[in-house]
């Protein structure tokens, strides 16, 4: 499964969207609902709403921070963790953080 197909079962089951890449990057862009938690921020996803029970959906631009922030966020206590990869993968629409919608990429 991709970004794409992750973002799908994200939002059916009501899971938090994390986007582990720096503020500029999100505000450049990210998938609509998903909350920024930059990976050098991890140890405050709680401000956020997540607890260890907490369904977290991470992303970032090709899957490696995803991958390490799923990593620490176990090593935490969070069960429930999944990399969803890269957003370069991503197919649909990109909100941006100034209010401007980028258009969905083929």
């Amino acid at each position: 499964m991709d970004i794409n197909g992750y973002t799908e079962k994200a939002r059916a089951e009501g899971a938090m969207i994390v986007d582990v890449r720096t503020p500029d990057e999100y505000a450049e862009g990210h998938i609509e609902g998903a909350v920024n938690v930059p990976l050098e921020a991890l140890n405050g996803i709680w401000k956020a709403g997540a607890d260890e029970e907490t369904p977290l959906y991470l992303y970032c631009l090709s899957g490696g921070r995803a991958a390490r922030a799923k990593a620490r966020l176990e090593a935490q206590g969070f069960e429930n963790v999944t990399n969803m990869g890269g957003i370069a993968d991503w197919r649909g629409a990109l909100e941006a953080a100034r209010g401007i919608d980028r258009a969905a990429r083929p």
